[in-house]
């Protein structure tokens, strides 16, 4: 039987689709419904909805141990009810996960800076996006959104998922 996380077995799709699964199921636990987009092209995995009224929408990005993630500019309109997700894999460790909202991007403070990034292109192929350079640095900077403080400081809830019973 091989080892448990060892995310290096996965390919990119494969590590893709189990931090989208893995998200949700941390909202479920916390008592969210989850509402998955049947097709993505509008930049949102899913969509989160709580009691009575509220609703955010849900990327998800995932990486393996350091490095760069995106999105483009073109699919992602910058407003308080979107949530950017990431999930970072290291072998060997359960995934780390992170929620930015985010309107993060429009102003990141001086402690994100070079962490949290818009990269417009000018003149060039690659289209605009938003971005988050993942280096050990970069990681550090982004403890303030840990999953479970993010839940309660943005979305109001405890974000230690209890245990099914």
């Amino acid at each position: 039987m091989p080892e448990r996380h060892q995310w290096s077995r996965l390919n990119h799709l494969q590590v893709g689709r189990y931090a989208e699964y893995f998200v949700k199921m941390q909202f479920v636990l916390l008592g969210f419904d989850v509402y998955t987009a049947e097709v993505e092209d509008r930049g949102i995995d899913f969509v989160l909805r709580q009691e009575p009224d509220r609703y955010w929408d849900v990327q998800v990005k995932s990486i393996r141990k350091t490095g760069y993630v995106f999105f483009p500019k073109a699919k992602t309109r910058i407003r308080p009810t979107l949530l950017i997700a990431l999930v970072i894999f290291r072998d060997g460790e359960e995934p780390d996960l992170f929620l930015v909202p985010a309107a993060t991007w429009e102003n990141p403070g001086d402690d994100l800076q070079g962490v949290l990034v818009i990269r417009e292109y000018e003149g060039l192929k690659s289209p605009p996006e938003y971005g988050i350079n993942l280096s050990r640095k970069g990681i550090k900077a982004l403890n303030a959104f840990r999953f479970d403080s993010a839940c309660v400081k943005f979305l109001g809830v405890d974000g230690q998922a209890e245990p099914p019973e």
